[in-house]
């Protein structure tokens, strides 16, 4: 029987009070329904990280192990101001060689009613320039204030179809790039 794949779950933002928190623990636990996934959370905010230095001078020795060892990931980024949080990029830049030809899915997290369109928009070009290779499903999770009540339980039941959806087509994309990376010499 085939190896699960390994597939952790990035929160890209440590503000205080963050509402992404919401839907990383419920991509997370949907994530955890799969009997072919391994997976963990990966949250910016209990990263080691050198704020004068950048890139791989500041490589934490698990996270770089954790992405390695991953055949994909999943990015939970809420949306700042048109754009993707400075943490999550500093966060992602401390790796290299580890993401070449893995897959990679964006669930996009906004106050306002886009879901984190830009911050999506935003990070396609990051996930290109690490090798990460970007599935054709996003989540957008929008106007996240209303999604989750007061303990965090999701009130809006089709985001479960959206995030299944998400996450069959990023398993997919992942055992297909896992076949490509054990059987195919790269060029």
């Amino acid at each position: 029987m085939e190896r699960p794949l390994f597939i952790p779950l990035i929160l890209g933002t440590a503000r205080q009070g963050r509402q992404s928190e919401n839907v990383a623990r419920f991509v997370f636990e949907q994530t955890q329904k799969r009997a072919d996934v391994e997976t963990e959370v990966i949250d910016v905010r209990e990263l080691p990280m050198k704020l004068d230095d950048a890139g791989e001078q500041m490589k934490d020795p698990k996270f770089a192990a954790a992405i390695e060892r991953c055949d994909g990931l999943i990015i939970v980024a809420p949306e700042y101001n048109h754009g993707y949080p400075g943490l999550l990029k500093h966060a992602l830049d401390m790796n290299l060689k580890e993401y070449i030809h893995k897959a990679v899915g964006i669930c996009g997290v906004s106050a306002g009613p886009f879901g984190g369109a830009r911050v999506i928009e935003g990070l396609l070009p990051v996930m290109r320039e690490l090798g990460l290779v970007t599935i054709f499903e996003d989540v957008n999770f929008g106007k996240v204030g209303t999604l989750f009540d007061e303990r965090g339980r999701l009130l809006d039941q089709s985001y479960v179809r959206r995030v299944d959806k998400f996450l069959n087509e990023l398993i997919w994309m992942a055992r297909v790039l896992r076949h490509g990376r054990e059987n195919i010499a790269s060029a």
